[in-house]
């Protein structure tokens, strides 16, 4: 119901204006009255009207100078004048305050209420496109990470200008102009409430001055920290884990957490520095306890380049010497199991650090451990459907094994190519049931779009998998978003519908999926760039 507060020091024509009219009848609530606009002041800021209706010749404040304050702190508030002066300057200053009307006295009830439906009117159509466009901006709150992701590629792989990154980032919200910055890597263990548990601390971290995030993949997040100075960037990490332990502490059941912090560039140019020293860290993961964030330097285990020098080394080395029980073949299957192929280089150098620089030195112990590695590998292939001939056609048989792990870097190097082709052959299966998957959510789509309430959930239900981990597959895979994709079908049936029918536009709304005509048109001018009306008449 539309509020109203009046405001006029003739106490006669303010109860005149107040009793001559059934204001519930007529579809308002009148809210409160007052003499001067000093009194009305503090009483117009606790009942928020909707429309104020206010004289200007009164004591102590007058109705214009009200009007100024009111339009600062409610500009939502539409504001009639009252006045018993026909004169210029109070017209053109009542102008400069965007007031709704300008109305001589007297006026009757039938006038009053006529003004006030006219505005009434305009209030609604006002409400009706915010809530259009926080729809809209809801809708699309899934394609803007999406824009992130892409944003966040481009600052990496790219060779973008620090002007292009500034507006780009400016474009998504992003504030990204520093003396400083570091990135954050982070990821959650799975748990019952994975979802509430994703989004409290991607907007816990979010709501931190000077912190942005993007996911990466489904647990995985990439947070850009920027700051004024190094002190400034200490306080901020700080920050982040204490943001990042006081949600996971809370959770039940218990979630935990890794993470992995960059070295400070200068540059964001140079960013892509600062992540691969947090990759490094983040392949600790594997290693190390959880719940906690890393941000020691990382150290590659030194090697000898002369296989001769190091040949005579390991001689020295008795058998008994070698460390079998430091191999943790758990870790192995680990990784072969959920790591990434971008994740092998980092993996192998951490492994080989947490094994000791003396053991490594020996070739029988290399052996040990390579031997691990392929029998690992070819055990989880054989799972997939895979037999040894996959590994032997892209990495050699064993029987070559001693040729390639003459030296640490040597081995080091086999053991990531082992790694890459299982990992390789691991996502092949992934793509194809991925590929199945999406066929099954496109065909569900395709017959259900014409539902008001379809959404993301709905569809990832239909196919058995999480919401989040169907929306990174859907995104990464039909290079668009799910409400994108969704948008996109339901445009192009209405278009259809435009050319080839006469239906009207409140039933091509309701056939193609949207109860609001006006929200349908709202979409299609935003998508399409012209009116679903103008798009029938260019057809």
């Amino acid at each position: 119901m539309i509020k109203i507060f009046l405001v006029e020091d003739e106490i006669a024509i303010r109860k005149g204006i107040k009793n001559s009219i059934d204001w519930e009848k007529e579809g308002y609530e009148f809210v409160g009255e007052a003499g001067d606009g000093e009194l009305a002041y503090p009483m117009i800021l606790k009942t928020k009207p909707d429309i104020l209706i206010t004289d200007i010749k009164m004591p102590f404040m007058d109705g214009l100078q009200l009007s100024k304050l009111v339009r600062k702190e409610l500009p939502a508030t539409k504001i009639l004048i009252l006045s018993g002066y026909d004169e210029f300057e109070y017209a053109k200053e009542a102008i400069k305050l965007q007031v709704a009307e300008y109305l001589l006295k007297p006026i009757s009830s039938a006038k009053l209420l006529d003004v006030l439906a006219q505005v009434k009117e305009v209030i609604r159509q006002e409400q009706e496109e915010k809530e259009l466009i926080k729809k809209y901006r809801e809708d699309m709150k899934e394609n803007r990470e999406l824009e992130k992701e892409r944003f966040l590629n481009q600052i990496i792989t790219q060779n973008l200008s620090l002007a292009q990154i500034l507006e780009t980032g400016e474009s998504l919200g992003m504030d990204l102009s520093a003396p400083l910055y570091n990135i954050l890597l982070l990821k959650i263990t799975e748990n019952g409430g994975k979802q509430e548990t994703y989004a409290e601390i991607e907007s816990g971290l979010d709501t931190l001055s000077g912190v942005f995030s993007f996911r990466r993949g489904v647990d995985e997040w990439l947070f850009l920290l920027t700051a004024d100075d190094a002190e400034k960037m200490e306080r901020r990490i700080e920050s982040c884990r204490k943001t990042v332990r006081q949600i996971t502490e809370k959770t039940d059941p218990p979630v935990e957490y890794f993470g992995a912090l960059g070295n400070p560039v200068e540059r964001l140019r140079e960013i892509k520095n600062s992540l691969k020293e947090a990759e490094k860290k983040f392949a600790f993961q594997y290693f190390k306890k959880w719940n906690q964030i890393l941000e020691i330097p990382v150290r590659d285990v030194g090697s000898s380049e002369n296989p001769q020098t190091e040949k005579n080394e390991n001689e020295e080395l008795l058998i008994s010497s070698v460390q079998v029980d430091k191999l943790n073949h758990k870790i192995i299957e680990n990784f072969i199991h959920t790591g990434l192929r971008r994740e092998v280089s980092n993996f192998v150098d951490d492994y080989f650090m947490s094994l000791g620089e003396k053991s490594v030195q020996s070739l029988m112990f290399r052996q040990y451990v390579t031997m691990d590695f392929y029998l690992a590998a070819v055990a989880f292939l054989e799972r997939l459907g895979f037999s040894s001939k996959e590994l032997v056609e892209r990495c050699g048989d064993l029987k070559e094994m001693e040729q390639v792990i003459q030296t640490i870097e040597q081995t080091k190097e086999y053991i990531k190519k082992v790694l890459d082709a299982t990992l390789e052959c691991r996502e092949s299966v992934s793509r194809k049931r991925y590929s199945d998957l999406l066929k099954e959510a496109v065909s569900y789509i395709e017959h259900h779009y014409e539902e008001e309430d379809i959404s993301l959930n709905q569809v990832a239900a239909s196919v058995n998998i999480s919401p989040s981990h169907f929306s990174t597959i859907f995104s990464k895979e039909m290079g668009e978003t799910f409400i994108e994709y969704l948008t996109n079908v339901r445009m192009e049936r209405a278009k259809q519908l435009l050319r080839s029918s006469t239906m009207k536009t409140a039933e091509i709304a309701y056939a193609v999926g949207y109860k609001d005509a006006h929200y349908f048109s709202y979409l299609f001018k935003k998508v399409q760039k012209c009116t679903p009306r103008e798009f029938r008449t260019q057809v």
